[in-house]
């Protein structure tokens, strides 16, 4: 059945059309995988998103917040423009998983799942350019790098990758709901991310003699039991925080006390009345240590990217689609996450949603950011089906 004639079905014209790209995907997914790239390195991937738009006929641009890469597509009519954001970037995970199209690269790895949301979007392209005719405004495809360092959405909203948007779409496989299941939070969806850099400095000395000298360590130890009394002790308990130091480092033997100690550390939030508490006290902290052991404590502490917030001005509609394509029973409000996104950067500036996709591979309990993670591609499918549904809905 030809295109114009179906498309007064878009069930089955966006259901039919994401199976039948399926196999092309999963085939240019298993080449993304098998050439992992890190954040801002990803020259090869966007080479081949830029083909794959080029094959498809739809209107292009590169090197995009550096790698980054934009597809634009009009609809028949004037109306609204809609990003619809996928990221590219691999980890440095050594992969252990055994597969065929195993990462040849050593220390790096698909273990988040950019490559499956690449190609996803990839898909998105296909079945929009398709229904394009029959839908109003523009949908810009941003294929986004460096999401895991958290700078990518920055440097492509400063290449203009916003401009002229009025709502945008994320999404992410989640390898805890089983593919054909999708997920949303209202509100604040994801935490914000800030880290912060500790030095404390003493004076070195023989382990003999601590009296004469000044000891970092027992300040830092001090300092990282007293960083979760924020969490416990100056937060309001219904504002999640997260406190966590993921690196201390000092001293190089057994019997000399160190000059000094590097601690680096991570904060997660969801409300901003929180985020201030919890920057406030740590300084605080740091300051208190100084004074109270005679060391000097300098601290270096930086906001990353703020909560992602949904808007229930896409959500709904987004809900709607969802329903008309799959039934609400495959639709779950699930919980926030204290993980972090940078399409929060998207979600400050334009009105947003961050959809769930379920990835779970049957048998087994996969984890994002493991060497051996190993989503279920039927989730691209999944995933162009529903992306497509609900920019029509937006669109529409």
């Amino acid at each position: 059945m030809p295109d114009s004639a179906r498309i007064n079905d878009p069930t089955r014209l966006i259901r039919e059309t994401s199976a039948e790209l399926a196999p092309a995907l999963v085939a240019i997914r298993r080449d993304i995988h098998t050439h992992p790239e890190l954040a801002f390195e990803e020259v090869r991937t966007s080479g081949i998103v830029a083909a794959e738009l080029a094959r498809l006929g739809v209107e292009y641009r590169i090197g995009v917040g550096r790698t980054g890469v934009l597809g634009f597509i009009d609809g028949g009519r004037p109306g609204p423009t809609l990003a619809i954001r996928a990221d590219m970037d691999a980890l440095p995970i050594h992969e252990e998983t055994g597969l065929p199209f195993a990462s040849q690269i050593d220390g790096k790895m698909h273990a988040c799942g950019h490559d499956i949301h690449t190609v996803t979007l990839l898909g998105v392209a296909g079945v929009l350019k398709r229904l394009a005719p029959g839908f109003a405004g523009r949908v810009v495809l941003v294929f986004q790098p460096a999401e895991e360092t958290l700078q990518g959405a920055d440097a492509m909203i400063a290449d203009g990758a916003l401009d002229g948007v009025d709502m945008a779409l994320g999404f992410h496989n989640h390898p805890d709901m089983p593919v054909g299941r999708f997920g949303y939070v209202r509100g604040a969806c994801l935490a914000a991310a800030d880290k912060f850099d500790l030095i404390i400095r003493g004076k070195s000395g023989h382990a003999a003699h601590p009296y004469a000298a000044v000891d970092p360590i027992v300040a830092a130890a001090h300092f990282v039991t007293q960083a979760q009394t924020v969490v416990s002790r100056e937060v309001k308990p219904l504002h999640p925080v997260v406190v966590t130091i993921g690196q201390s480092s000092g001293g190089t033997t057994y019997n000399i006390i160190p000059e000094r100690v590097h601690l680096k550390g991570s904060v997660r939030t969801l409300h901003d009345e929180a985020r201030d508490t919890a920057e406030a006290a740590l300084r605080r902290l740091a300051e208190g240590i100084a004074l109270g052991m005679r060391v000097e404590a300098s601290m270096d502490y930086q906001r990353m990217v703020p909560p992602l917030v949904n808007s229930d001005r896409v959500l709904d509609p987004a809900l709607a689609a969802l329903a008309e394509q799959f039934g609400m029973d495959r639709v779950e409000e699930g919980e926030p996450s204290m993980g972090s996104e940078d399409f929060s950067a998207f979600a400050t500036r334009v009105p947003a949603l961050q959809l769930r996709i379920g990835s779970s591979a049957p048998g087994r309990q996969d984890a994002l950011h493991n060497s051996r993670y190993q989503p279920d591609e039927g989730c691209i499918p999944a995933g162009v089906e529903a992306l497509s549904r609900i920019a029509l809905q937006l669109l529409g």
